[in-house]
Parts: C-alpha cells; sequence; structure tokens
C-alpha cells in the first residue's frame, strides 16, 4: 500500500498485528492525503512504528493531534508527571536526577493490559516515543484483541454474551490507593478488600470497534477485576479462563524491539500490549501521549 504523492508505504510487520511506515518526517506537517492514508493504515494494522524520527516534544504532540484531543497526563503516584510545560506528555523513564524519578513505570515487567479501562472514557489511542533506550531490553509486546475474540472457543462465547466487566478505579496498578487510604496488601491483609463492592467502571467484555465495526475482547487488566453479576467463583473462574486464552496467543504475537527515534501508535480499542522488565541499571526515557475518546465502550 503506498501513497503516490509523498512516496511512503506501510509496510506488515506480522499477518496478525502492527506496520512500519517508511518514508515520513513527523516533524513534517501532515497533508490531509498523508493523514488519511496513515489513519487507515492504523484502521488497518492496529499499530503503526514510524523508524529514526527525531521529534521535539511540541512536534510529538501536533502529530498525536491528528487523531484526536489528548487526555492531560495521569497522576502517577510518583516521579514527574509530564514535561514541563506540556501537561499532555507523560514521561516514562526509570532514570533519577539528584535523588528524584523523572518518570514512572521504572523497569518492571507491565503484564497484558488495555490503558485506563478503568475510565469512563478509555483513551482510544496511545503514542510512544523512544529518547534513550538500550536495544533488546524491554521489548513491548502487542496483542490483536479482535482475533483474541475471534478465536475463543463457542462456549466461551455463549458465556460471556451481554456481560461486562469492573474495572478498579480504586487501587493504582502498584497497589496505592488514589484516595490515600489502604494499600491494597494492608486491605488483601486485614480482609477489608472486596473485589465484588470494589467501586469501578463497566465495560462490555466484547467491544464494537466504533470505525471499524468489528467485535473485540475488552478485559483491560486482570488485577481487581469483576464479571458483574456473576458469584464471585464463579466471576474469577471465566475471568482465568479469558486471560489463559490471552496469555496463549500473547506467546506468539508481535512484540517490537526499540530503538532510539521509534514512534509507535497503537489502537487502544481493540489492542492490548505488555513490557518486558529490563535491568535497573539501563537508562531508558519515553515520552506518551493518548488520545481521547469522546465514546464510552459500547457492547457489540
Amino acid at each position: 500500500m503506498t501513497a503516490a504523492s509523498q512516496k511512503f508505504e506501510a509496510h506488515a510487520l506480522t499477518s496478525s498485528i502492527g506496520a512500519e511506515i517508511r518514508g515520513v518526517d513527523l516533524r513534517q506537517d501532515l497533508s490531509d492525503t498523508a493523514y488519511t492514508f496513515i489513519h487507515q493504515a492504523w484502521l488497518d494494522h492496529k499499530v503503526l512504528l514510524f523508524r529514526n524520527q527525531t521529534l521535539s516534544d511540541p512536534q510529538m504532540v501536533a502529530f498525536s493531534r491528528r487523531f484526536g484531543e489528548l487526555d492531560l497526563a495521569p497522576i502517577p503516584g510518583h516521579g514527574r508527571t509530564f514535561v514541563e510545560g506540556i501537561p499532555e506528555m507523560f514521561v516514562i523513564s526509570n532514570v533519577e536526577e539528584d535523588g528524584h524519578k523523572i518518570g514512572s513505570l521504572g523497569d518492571g515487567e507491565c503484564l497484558w493490559h488495555t490503558d485506563m479501562a478503568y475510565a469512563e472514557l478509555p483513551p482510544k489511542a496511545s503514542c510512544l516515543y523512544s529518547l534513550e533506550v538500550l536495544s533488546g531490553e524491554g521489548d513491548t509486546g502487542f496483542l490483536n484483541m479482535y482475533e483474541a475474540y475471534e478465536s475463543l472457543p463457542k462456549q466461551l462465547k455463549d458465556r460471556i454474551r451481554g456481560l461486562t466487566i469492573k474495572h478498579d478505579t480504586q487501587y493504582t496498578l502498584d497497589g496505592l490507593d488514589r484516595n490515600e487510604g489502604k494499600p491494597l496488601w494492608e486491605a488483601k491483609a486485614d480482609g477489608s478488600f472486596d473485589v465484588v463492592t470494589l467501586p469501578g467502571t463497566s465495560h462490555p467484555i466484547v467491544r464494537m470497534h466504533p470505525e471499524t465495526l468489528r467485535p473485540a475482547l475488552y478485559l483491560g487488566r486482570r488485577q481487581n477485576t469483576y464479571i458483574n453479576g456473576l458469584p464471585l467463583n464463579d466471576s474469577e473462574a471465566l475471568l482465568d479462563a479469558l486471560w489463559a486464552h490471552t496469555d496463549t496467543m500473547g506467546q506468539s504475537t508481535f512484540h517490537h524491539r526499540w530503538r532510539v527515534g521509534d514512534l509507535l501508535i497503537w489502537d487502544n480499542r481493540c489492542v492490548m500490549h505488555r513490557r518486558d522488565a529490563f535491568p535497573p541499571t539501563s537508562r531508558r526515557i519515553m515520552h506518551r501521549t493518548q488520545i481521547r475518546s469522546d465514546l464510552a465502550p459500547a457492547a457489540a
């Protein structure tokens, strides 16, 4: 697939997910023709890779805004929230300067998840740009959730029809209470934790993509989720079955090996992603933007 006037191309990275867009300098304003091509390639391939970019933060913001309005960077609980003067730019880093973390998410493994599924309006896309990385460390995996749904055994498809998952709004990924209450481990230790009554936002397990009109499995993340209306044991068993299916698919999907100057944008509505752990002695600095959604997930 090519856009002749701009002389750039989309090269599929796998048969399931991902394409590299070649011949594009994202420092330049995209013409409407170029954006139409890129947007369609994004819908077709779910994840787009742009190599060898040299973007300033305002240029990355300008590119991201072609896909829609941007969310403000989430409050991480530790580290710097955003780039000074650019509140839409989230810093992802394990680096410390003068004893303070300059970003969030450290160097640990990040399991399969969809960004901010706990929000009423989860972001429709995430855009991540590598400023400082070591190749071969901290690879990022991407999973096609259309295929995750389509490949479910019929029995599982029948069981989840019409059901919703409640996504925890109380605790951060690392177990901190967003309202400055007990951390998760303390609540579990004293018996006050109850996933059934935990506050959260509910979304359909199978959501309809608003642009492609294809059904996709929508799981968010495993931690502290509950399938509404089921006894707890049944909810846990069904979630375990769905995640086992997803984890099996994730063993053979696209995993991106980062280089400095890589920019990736993925469709949060039909993609899950994960990150490998990397050595704490390795420096890693990335900047991320999130494209806001104006639609809550709708059932397929």
